[in-house]
């Protein structure tokens, strides 16, 4: 059988929104929103990863499954690694990284992202995209990927040349934060340096590419609302209120 674990890397300070994985959505904040998501895949297990006290105590009331990290971590992608250090797992079980901020991640997107792990020998890395929206494409906080045509990823990128674009628009999606690795590939990766396209671009996927580590894509349906601003806040609050 085929098991990974999720690991949600949660942190306490956010820049547009204080405190945003505690923020109130309907009566569960939105840590709890996205873990119970998570609970719905295959995963073997579901743990939260978090540099926060306050936040650590707020999970116990729904899961015994957190754990504390550093306060020092540069990204998600560092504290998932120290989670799965002190969770002593295997070297190849997979680990989903799903960001703590979206709270309507589909189940199903986490199962198919651990699946490229198992079914392709070439992956270091899964990922997922999803088409653009016209309107979405030109905003740099939107990520691109360009896909070879066996899902490949052969770069991501925030701005994509007009010239390139208009021959080779079939090949560019939206890309989604969501990573499937197994443990050994982690840790390699977070002993890394961080590569000059991945500063240039503050992508750090982009350290993966750069030391020849293969990403493959599942192309999913829909992109799931991440909540970043007061904006997606509201517009989540909306949703829930139509669906709860």
């Amino acid at each position: 059988m085929n098991e990974f674990i999720v690991i949600i890397p949660s942190r306490l300070s956010s820049t547009r929104l204080k405190e945003k994985a505690l923020l109130d959505l309907n009566g569960k904040s939105l840590i709890e929103r996205v873990y119970l998501r998570a609970i719905q895949s295959n995963a073997k297990e579901v743990f939260i990863a978090t540099d926060s006290k306050k936040i650590e105590d707020h999970v116990k009331n729904f899961s015994p499954n957190v754990i504390l990290t550093s306060k020092e971590h540069e990204s998600g992608t560092d504290r998932v690694h120290e989670c799965a250090e002190k969770l002593n797992i295997s070297d190849d079980m997979v680990i989903v990284n799903v960001q703590g901020d979206e709270p309507f991640i589909d189940p199903e997107t986490i199962n198919k992202t651990a699946d490229i792990i198992f079914k392709n020998k070439n992956a270091s890395v899964g990922s997922a995209c999803t088409l653009f929206k016209d309107n979405d494409f030109n905003d740099p906080n939107n990520v691109k990927v360009y896909l070879s045509d066996s899902n490949r990823a052969i770069n991501f990128l925030r701005n994509v040349d007009p010239i390139d674009l208009s021959k080779n628009k079939a090949k560019y999606f939206q890309h989604v934060g969501i990573y499937s690795y197994n443990y050994e590939t982690l840790s390699t990766f977070v002993s890394l340096p961080r590569s000059k396209n991945e500063i240039s671009e503050s992508l750090e996927q982009l350290r993966f590419l750069d030391n020849e580590h293969e990403i493959y894509l599942v192309e999913i349906e829909e992109l799931s609302i991440g909540i970043d601003t007061e904006t997606d806040y509201k517009k989540a609050l909306k949703i829930l209120n139509n669906n709860d």
